[in-house]
């Protein structure tokens, strides 16, 4: 397997259970982390 097709794995595809993943991909975390910046701080 070389980088790129890691990364996306690592990213995309591997869930991850630290305190804010919780089971979620890093790119699902992210992208519900910037809902919750966006309902928060930007109105």
């Amino acid at each position: 397997m070389d980088l790129d097709e890691w990364l996306n794995y690592y990213n995309n595809e591997r869930t991850h259970q630290g305190k804010k993943c919780c089971g979620r991909t890093l790119v699902q975390t992210l992208e519900d982390g910037k809902k919750i910046w966006m309902e928060k701080f930007v109105h």
